[in-house]
C-alpha cells in the first residue's frame, strides 16, 4: 500500500468517522501486515493520521522493549499531539509498572513537552491502581511551564485521588506544586463521580491554601 491507496480507503470512512471506525480500519491494516511508514512525514501536518501510524506500527513490534524503542525513535512526531495518551492503548497489555516507571523518570525530564506528557499519562488508567504506585508517582511530579504537561500531571493526580484519596490528600496538603497543576488536579477530583462528597470537601479546603 502507498499513500494514495491509503488515503482513498481512509476517505471512505467518511467525514463523521469515529475512533471505532478508525480502529476497525487499522485492524484491517494490521491483519494485512501493511507498512504505514509513509505516514511518518505527514502526521505533524495532518494529525488524524497519528492514531493509525502508531497503532498499526506498534502492533508489528514484538515485545514491550521494541514498542518503546519505536516510540522513542519517533519522539519528534509526538509534537502537538494532545492525544499522546492513546499510545497507552497500544502497549497496555504488555506494560508493567516497573518498566513504565523507569521510562517515565527519563521522559519527564525530556525537552519535548509531549514526551513529558507521555511520561505521566502512560500510567492511566491501569498502572496507577497498583499497590505502592502512589508514592513513586508523587516523586515524578514537578512544576512544568507547558500547559499540556500540567494537564497530564493534574489528570494523574486526580486518578490517584480516586484510588488512594488519603495519600493524595496528604501529598497535596504539603503544597508541593504550583496552583496551575494542583488546582486543576483538585478540580478534576471534585468533578469525579467516583469520589465521595466528604473527600471532595476536604480537597476543596486544600485549594484555599494554594491561593
Amino acid at each position: 500500500m502507498n499513500f494514495s491507496e491509503f488515503e482513498e480507503e481512509f476517505i471512505k470512512l467518511g467525514s463523521n468517522r469515529k475512533t471505532k471506525d478508525v480502529d476497525k480500519f487499522n485492524r484491517g491494516l494490521i491483519r494485512s501486515h501493511e507498512d504505514v511508514s509513509f505516514l511518518r512525514d505527514i502526521i505533524l501536518s495532518k494529525q488524524e493520521y497519528h492514531r493509525t501510524y502508531f497503532q498499526v506500527s506498534l502492533a508489528q513490534q514484538q515485545g514491550i522493549e521494541a514498542k518503546f524503542a519505536f516510540i522513542e525513535k519517533d519522539f519528534d512526531k509526538l509534537q502537538d499531539w494532545w492525544h499522546v495518551d492513546q499510545l497507552s492503548q497500544f502497549v497496555d497489555k504488555e506494560l508493567n509498572f516497573d518498566f513504565a516507571y523507569v521510562k517515565a523518570k527519563e521522559y519527564v525530564q525530556n525537552e519535548l513537552p509531549f514526551v513529558r506528557r507521555w511520561g505521566y499519562v502512560m500510567f492511566m488508567p491501569t498502572l496507577v491502581k497498583e499497590d505502592g504506585a502512589a508514592e513513586k508517582l508523587f516523586r515524578l511530579l514537578k512544576d512544568d511551564d507547558e500547559y499540556y504537561v500540567q494537564m497530564a500531571e493534574a489528570w494523574l493526580i486526580s486518578y490517584l485521588g480516586i484510588y488512594v484519596p488519603e495519600k493524595t490528600y496528604a501529598y497535596l496538603e504539603g503544597c508541593p506544586l504550583k496552583y496551575n497543576i494542583a488546582g486543576k488536579a483538585i478540580q478534576k477530583i471534585c468533578d469525579s463521580f467516583r469520589i465521595g462528597n466528604e473527600w471532595k470537601e476536604r480537597f476543596r479546603e486544600i485549594r484555599k491554601k494554594y491561593k
